[in-house]
């Protein structure tokens, strides 16, 4: 590897993580803005001209705010759990490519609007998300408190039993495109997007972002009439503000990859006018389907959610990878 390749990539992570983190800070606003609307009520709006300084008001108290922790801790895990989920939501999005190559040259060459395309593809943003769980599980059985303990467990059930459930979603689009380089699946939808085909697989998908990120109406571990606050009872200040960080970077990135193999990433209808901001607009769209959720829709009975997985979505997503594998197959003839 050159070093105007290291370069480049560094520039690129310190560019991404720098918005990532901003996007974090306005998505807070975003949706209690959205939530407010539909409630009929004004929302925040004291703090910066129409309240937009209100994250920055939000940053500030948690980073001044008092931490508390139990005296019996593990204190290495304690304060490696929120770092591990933090940094696993920060890499997954280093292989979203926002746009294709651009007008951008550094060091003679053309630079992509992504800080890695690699071959592997979405099997990167399968690996590092799984490690997010041993941070959720790791704040729990640190924190040496039957609570968090039992937030934990049922926390990390739920995103490794409906990690299944999304693995197997994308393959489908694996299928039609015939590689897992996101890249390569964008290009395959210059002319249609996937949703139209792989309509199902997109809902299967959603269905299960939105419970993987442990978001309304799958919430459970963290609803007040369960366990508290679930795995991070017993986490004040700066570090539950690194895992509330990490759920609201997990929603962007969820939306991100729905927007990449389902919408067509940076392509608009039919090809036209391609750029960034169809791929900011969709995810846009995408992350106020969460707030809308979060704003309408009862928990589920955990029971209930558990079956979910199991009973529903895996079977459906099942379903759909051998459909779509027949289908591609007796169009080419190879039947």
């Amino acid at each position: 590897m050159t070093l105007e390749v290291v370069v480049e990539t560094l520039i690129k992570a310190v560019i991404v993580i720098g918005a990532l983190l901003t996007g974090f800070a306005y998505l807070t606003l975003f949706e209690r803005k959205v939530q407010a609307r539909m409630q009929q009520r004004p929302g925040p709006n004291r703090v910066g001209p129409w309240g937009l300084l209100q994250p920055a008001a939000d940053g500030l108290k948690l980073f001044f705010k008092s931490s508390s922790a139990p005296s019996s801790r593990d204190r290495f895990l304690y304060l490696l759990a929120p770092m591990i989920s933090i940094m696993a939501a920060l890499a997954s999005f280093a292989i979203i490519p926002i746009s294709g190559p651009g007008p951008i040259n550094l060091f003679g060459h053309s630079i992509g609007w992504y800080v890695m395309n690699v071959n592997i593809g979405v099997l990167w943003y399968f690996a590092v998300t799984s490690v997010g769980v041993y941070g959720i599980f790791l704040a729990g059985y640190s924190s040496n408190s039957k609570y968090s303990m039992l937030g934990a467990l049922r926390s990390s059930a739920q995103m490794i039993s409906y990690e299944m459930a999304l693995g197997l979603s994308l393959v489908p689009v694996f299928i039609l495109a015939g590689s897992v380089r996101l890249v390569d699946i964008v290009n395959a939808q210059h002319t249609w997007w996937f949703i139209l085909p792989l309509l199902p697989a997109f809902f299967l998908y959603l269905i299960a972002g939105i419970a993987e990120t442990n978001r309304a109406p799958f919430d459970l571990p963290e609803a007040e009439t369960e366990l508290v606050a679930g795995y991070h009872t017993e986490y004040s200040g700066l570090r539950f503000a690194l895992f509330f960080m990490a759920e609201y970077i997990n929603m962007i990135i969820v939306s991100s990859v729905a927007t990449i193999v389902f919408l067509g990433g940076w392509w608009g209808p039919l090809g036209i006018l391609p750029g960034p901001w169809w791929f900011v607009l969709k995810v846009v769209v995408l992350l106020y389907v969460y707030v809308w959720l979060r704003a309408t829709l009862p928990r589920m009975r955990y029971d209930r959610l558990m079956a979910l997985s199991w009973k529903s979505l895996f079977p459906l997503s099942l379903a759909m990878m051998m459909v779509t594998a027949i289908v591609v197959v007796a169009a080419q003839g190879t039947l």
